[in-house]
């Protein structure tokens, strides 16, 4: 017999499942020696009063064994003689857009400027040891996207609940932890995820798929507004479809599609600093307790947002346990992310603090940047948003001595508008270069961070400290250009077989919302094609 019960728990009873089995027997008056498992379903922590409860929805086997496995399994075809769909872009849109076309009889052509996912990381240790950028292979451009190492975590406040927990079980069924499938807050862990892309990649070959590395696409071959495939560094690929999942860095791509009249629009986007707390003040702060998360509670995550004169300023890719990485996709700029390991035990925890940005606020006095090296764009230019970003990464480049070493600056002079005589121990590792943010950051973004500061400190006694360290900028959370499509057909608004897909394109905000928006544009392209 089966039953499914809602429970609330200490931390220590949902520590592991004999726990678990004594704890739901003596609350639901059962005999212990009949529970033969029990399986978490859901699974939440409840931080809001000084005594922590775990929330979990959990099936309980009496007197019979769970069967099968804890995901829902996909069957993947043979599609090597099938009709052909080039897909621009190995990350999780690209990725789970390929999946989804063998799955409907389709044959996915994966094209990928960077590296596959392993190769990449001599070029990841590259930006820090020599200050070095390689402009295919970098946090950004390579096998499994920006997010393959910049986290893993799979939060999205999406409201397709079916289609999230399809791609959650896409990614167990390629090795990552099914506790993805129960956590409010899932997260595979960058120690984890470039194992499960790599699964990924060996089903799209197996089944006949192509997946091509350093393959960058330079052109789109359009004949009477209609795909013909692309051109790309090493040659034409022919396809009646194409999905262009680039990823929020692929400038050049944006530049290729406003020269040559492919709609696109400016969108907003928010940027700001990465702020770095010791992970146990973190843990002291939002547990409640002297003694921090103690035994059998994970590394506390946090999430501010508030309004500042019309905007919004708010924490962005919490990483509780983490590091902060250099994020530059090209020589001379200078950007950060942060990332996490599956233990999340580090010695820091970091986040994004943002400020919102609209398009028409690139164009007032308070956000102008003197970049001599990166032209002005027209005001009503779809890349103006873009052309803002590339000046504030420039700059910070420039603040930070001209390579990877990152400004800083103690969270409370920042607020004081003081430059900081030293600087706390950081992930950080480039290293920092203690700097005034507070004079050199946009005057419309500084003054809302200082404001939203001060309310987040009133909030959470304690988050407001001088322990607790501002690094600069980040500027890559999401695209700051949209290209134009319809949203019943999902092609783009001219151009027939055209499908921008994912973050790159202003349609997601994270891996499972970009792996859950290639899924849709896969399932468009059939549609299209009539197969």
């Amino acid at each position: 017999m089966i039953h499914e019960f809602q429970i609330r728990v200490q931390p220590r009873d949902a520590a592991n499942e004999q726990s678990l089995m004594q704890y739901i027997a003596r609350e639901k008056g059962m005999d212990v020696r009949t529970i033969n498992a029990v399986r978490v379903l859901r699974r939440s922590i409840d931080a809001r009063q000084r005594t922590i409860y775990v929330n979990l929805m959990v099936r309980v086997f009496v007197n019979e064994m769970p069967k099968g496995d804890e995901f829902v399994r996909r069957d993947y075809g043979d599609v090597s003689t099938c009709t052909p769909v080039v897909v621009v872009g190995a990350g999780p849109a690209g990725l789970f857009a390929a999946l989804k076309l063998i799955e409907n009889g389709l044959r996915p052509i994966v094209v990928e400027r960077g590296k596959d996912v392993r190769t990449r990381k001599v070029d990841l240790a590259n930006i820090s040891r020599t200050h070095t950028v390689n402009p295919e292979s970098n946090y950004c451009f390579g096998e499994g996207g920006a997010g393959a190492y910049s986290d893993g975590k799979l939060y999205t406040r999406s409201k397709k609940r079916g289609s999230i927990e399809g791609v959650l079980n896409i990614f167990c069924q390629h090795g990552a932890s099914t506790s993805i499938l129960a956590d409010a807050h899932p997260h595979i862990g960058t120690d984890k995820l470039p194992r499960v892309i790599e699964n990924i990649r060996n089903t799209i070959i197996s089944c006949g798929g192509e997946v091509r590395f350093e393959t960058r696409m330079e052109e789109l071959l359009i004949k009477d507004n209609r795909i013909k495939g692309i051109r790309t560094n090493r040659g034409e690929i022919l396809a009646d479809a194409v999905i262009l999942a680039t990823g929020h860095s692929a400038k050049d791509v944006y530049r290729w599609l406003n020269a040559n009249n492919v709609a696109l629009e400016a969108k907003g986007f928010a940027v700001g600093v990465r702020l770095e707390h010791p992970s146990e003040l973190i843990d002291r702060i939002q547990y409640h307790s002297p003694n921090g998360r103690g035994k059998y509670l994970p590394a506390a995550e946090y999430s501010f947002t508030t309004q500042v004169e019309g905007r919004g300023v708010y924490s962005f890719c919490m990483c509780p346990g983490g590091v902060i990485i250099p994020s530059a996709s090209a020589e001379k700029e200078l950007l950060i992310n942060g990332m996490s390991p599956s233990h999340r035990g580090g010695a820091w925890s970091n986040s994004g603090m943002v400020v919102q940005i609209n398009p028409e606020d690139v164009l007032l006095p308070s956000m102008n940047i003197e970049c001599e090296d990166i032209p002005a764009v027209p005001d009503d230019s779809p890349l103006r948003v873009m052309n803002f970003q590339e000046r504030l990464e420039r700059l910070c480049w420039r603040m930070g001595n001209y390579k990877q070493t990152a400004p800083a600056q103690r969270m409370t002079d920042f607020v004081r508008r003081k430059l900081s005589y030293d600087l706390p121990r950081s992930s950080y590792a480039p290293g920092l270069i203690s700097s005034p943010m507070h004079f050199w950051l946009p005057e419309f973004v500084s003054t809302r961070l200082m404001r939203g500061f001060e309310h987040f400190g009133r909030m959470s006694r304690g988050f407001l400290t001088s322990e607790a360290t501002m690094i600069g900028v980040e500027t890559r959370t999401s695209s700051p250009v949209r290209i134009v499509r319809d949203g019943e057909t999902l092609q783009h608004v001219t151009v027939e077989g055209l499908f921008p897909c994912g973050e790159g394109a202003g349609y997601a905000g994270g891996i499972v919302s970009a792996a859950v928006d290639g899924e849709r544009c896969a399932m468009s392209a059939k549609e299209y094609l009539g197969v």
